[in-house]
C-alpha cells in the first residue's frame, strides 16, 4: 500500500491531481486545512473515510501523519457511463450484445479483489464494478496480485452498487448473483448476451439489498466439510462457465 502520511503530502497530491485510491481522516480531527482537503477530495470525487487513530497509525506505516493519510491509486477509475458507451452512445442500444461484467459487493481483501480482477481479464470481461465504501481499493496490492491485469481491465467504482445494478439493467444486462444458499446451480442460467455477475464477501455474502437486486441467484455445489469456495475461486468458476456457454455457441 503505497501511503502519503500528513496533511502537507495529501495537500500536494490533491493539487497536482494525482490519482488518490481514498484518504483517511482521524475521527475527531477538526481544522482549516482539515476541511480543505475534505472539500477538495469530494470534489475530485475522492473517497473519504473517517477512522479510529490506530487504523491511521497502520496506514501510514510508522510516519507521523497529523490525523490524515492518503492512499495513493495503482490507477484511475472509469465511469460506468464510459464502461457502456459504444461511439459516444450509451443505453441498451450502446452495450454489446455480449458484454460480460462483474460487480463485487464487499470484497475488503485486496488480495482476492487482484486475483478476481485477474480472473476476469482472463475470462474475457469487460470490466468490473466496485463500490466505494466497505471494498478494497486499487492499491498497489490489488495491482500486484492482478498481475498487470489493471492495465487492460476497466474498473468502474460507484457510490451506490443498486443504483449501478439498475442502470444495468436498463442496458439490456441480466444480473446473476452467486449464493452459497440458492436452489439454483450456477450451470442452469445462461450467460450468454449481457449478463453482469454479482459477487459477495466471504464473510457476509452478498448485502440484502443487491441479493434482491440480482435477477437470479445460484450457488456451487461443494462436498465434504467446505460449504463454501474462496470468492475469487468461485469467479472463476461463473466466470469460465459463462466462457465454456459463449464459445459453445459461436461453434
Amino acid at each position: 500500500m503505497n501511503s502519503l502520511a500528513g496533511i502537507h503530502a495529501v495537500e500536494e497530491a490533491l493539487a497536482a491531481s494525482r490519482p488518490l485510491d481514498r484518504i483517511l481522516i482521524a475521527r475527531g480531527q477538526h481544522g482549516g486545512r482539515i476541511q480543505k482537503i475534505i472539500e477538495l477530495a469530494k470534489a475530485k470525487g475522492i473517497p473519504l473515510r473517517f477512522e479510529d487513530r490506530v487504523q491511521l497509525d497502520r496506514a501510514a506505516g510508522g510516519e507521523r501523519h497529523q490525523g490524515v493519510v492518503g492512499i495513493a491509486a495503482s490507477r484511475t477509475t472509469v465511469d460506468i457511463e464510459d464502461l457502456l458507451s459504444v461511439d459516444g452512445k450509451t443505453g441498451e442500444q450502446a452495450a454489446s450484445p455480449e458484454q460480460l461484467l462483474v460487480l463485487l459487493d464487499g470484497i475488503e481483501d485486496p488480495h482476492n479483489l487482484g486475483a478476481i480482477a485477474r480472473t476476469a481479464l482472463a475470462a474475457g470481461a469487460d470490466g468490473v464494478v466496485i463500490p466505494e465504501r466497505r471494498a478494497a481499493g486499487l492499491t498497489e496490492t490489488v495491482e500486484r496480485v492482478s498481475a498487470g491485469a489493471l492495465a487492460h481491465l476497466p474498473v468502474v467504482r460507484v457510490k451506490n452498487l443498486a443504483r449501478a445494478m439498475e442502470q444495468l439493467k436498463e442496458a439490456g444486462f441480466w444480473l446473476v448473483g452467486l449464493d452459497e444458499h440458492a436452489p439454483k446451480l450456477y450451470s442452469d442460467i445462461d450467460y450468454k448476451g449481457r449478463v453482469a455477475i454479482v459477487m459477495g464477501s466471504e464473510g457476509t455474502g452478498l448485502h440484502e439489498l443487491i441479493r434482491k437486486n440480482c435477477d437470479f441467484l445460484v450457488s456451487i455445489p461443494t462436498t465434504g466439510p467446505v460449504r463454501s469456495l474462496n470468492v475469487s475461486v468461485a469467479a472463476g468458476v461463473v466466470l469460465f462457465e459463462a466462457v465454456r456457454q459463449r464459445r459453445q455457441a459461436a461453434r
